[in-house]
């Protein structure tokens, strides 16, 4: 038994030998449908991930709000508490208040630097640098034109408190709380940031003298669409305090071009293995044609269809494991190439990629030759040797 299996593995060698260039453009052709098939597959379940960080760099994917006005910071850690930390990116809290630069009212909104960048990174700094420490303030476009601002100066913000509010409105004498500010940047972002100022969350709480107090918390999530309709519905209900919203122009965009993406690697894919197909179908035919008086010869001395069927496939599938080898390797190559170029990080290595690259390449070159191979065992041996 082992004889005879030596010796077949012989006859596959020797064959493929014998006819080394149409072998090697078979094994060509086998290598590039793999390398197409890996690398594509690699990308196609790594896109997701590769996408979401870019749409990260449009701005936050989930909105918190408080049901009844403001919520608390407490709020906010049960709230990211949901969502695992790998996929959270990063939540920028917002408090918003009306103030007074040179007396005149403006909207400051008290956040953490930190959060923002995380999640707002298409902010840029027109002038001057982030806000970053205490005393610091980041004012908008719109706001620094408006007053004739511009990064280093010194200018007061004042704030009147909840208790003086109704003596301003007598026309009384209000004491206002006052904060000195030094401006580190002008805001430049196109939308709306620029009509406000901004300043840390703890100078805006020691100017109003109100503390944990928040209007609104940016979220960005690393996450699928569906995926962050679960994490909202699941705030939802463990914090009753706040309510999730999902930025649906980042969502549904995001959601949208992943879905394209992925039809169109899905129909490269099919197309290269088609083509894979036809190239080995093409080889695998002229191989039997080079062969008909072989195979003439054989049958009369009593070879079975059986045994040419096996000796072909053995080729065939010997070519396919080569080829799903060489691409499993080339593929990844490949993969990491694209996803640096186009993404600018690395790709994650799936070694489960590389048996299943190696099985469909078998089971394509396999399929492929079976036409050619049906043809070889309805030669006729006696019209064969008749040289016909």
């Amino acid at each position: 038994m082992i004889k005879k299996r030596r010796m077949f593995f012989r006859m596959i060698f020797a064959s493929l030998m014998r006819r080394r260039s149409r072998m090697i453009v078979a094994l060509l052709s086998i290598a590039i449908g793999a390398t197409i098939l890996s690398g594509l597959v690699s990308i196609y379940y790594d896109v997701p991930r590769q996408m979401g960080a870019e749409f990260r760099n449009y701005g936050a994917n989930m909105i918190l709000t408080g049901r009844d006005g403001s919520f608390t910071n407490t709020n906010i850690a049960a709230a990211k508490g949901v969502i695992p930390s790998n996929e959270l990116v990063g939540a920028a809290p917002y408090r918003y208040e009306n103030v007074r630069i040179r007396e005149k009212p403006v909207v400051a909104a008290g956040t953490d630097p930190a959060g923002v960048k995380a999640t707002s990174p298409y902010w840029l700094i027109n002038d001057g640098e982030w806000f970053e420490k205490s005393g610091e303030l980041l004012v908008g476009a719109n706001i620094a034109d408006a007053f004739r601002l511009k990064a280093g100066d010194k200018i007061e913000v004042s704030y009147t408190p909840e208790s003086q509010q109704a003596a301003a409105a007598d026309n009384q004498v209000v004491e206002d709380n006052f904060r000195e500010f030094t401006i580190s940047g002008i805001l430049k972002t196109g939308g709306s940031e620029e009509d406000y100022v901004y300043m840390p969350m703890s100078d805006l709480e020691e100017l109003t003298g109100i503390s944990d107090k928040i209007d609104l918390t940016e979220l960005s999530v690393s996450a699928t669409s569906d995926k962050l309709k679960d994490y909202a519905s699941e705030i939802d209900s463990v914090v009753p305090a706040v309510n999730a919203s999902l930025v649906k122009r980042v969502t549904a965009s995001e959601a949208t071009v992943l879905t394209k993406l992925q039809a169109l690697v899905l129909l490269v894919t099919v197309v290269v293995l088609a083509l894979t197909m036809i190239c080995v179908a093409t080889t695998m035919t002229a191989v039997v044609a080079e062969r008909r008086k072989e195979i003439g010869l054989r049958k009369a001395i009593g070879a079975s269809d059986g045994s040419i069927i096996k000796e072909f496939m053995g080729e065939s599938m010997l070519l396919g494991l080569f080829g799903g080898i060489i691409g499993s390797v080339l593929g990844y190559v490949f993969a990491q190439q694209v996803s640096i170029h186009v993404f600018s990080s690395s790709i994650s290595f799936r070694p489960l990629l590389v048996p299943i690259t190696i099985i469909v390449s078998i089971l394509v070159t396999g399929v492929s030759s079976l036409m050619p191979i049906r043809s070889a065992t309805d030669i006729d041996p006696a019209l064969v040797l008749k040289g016909e």
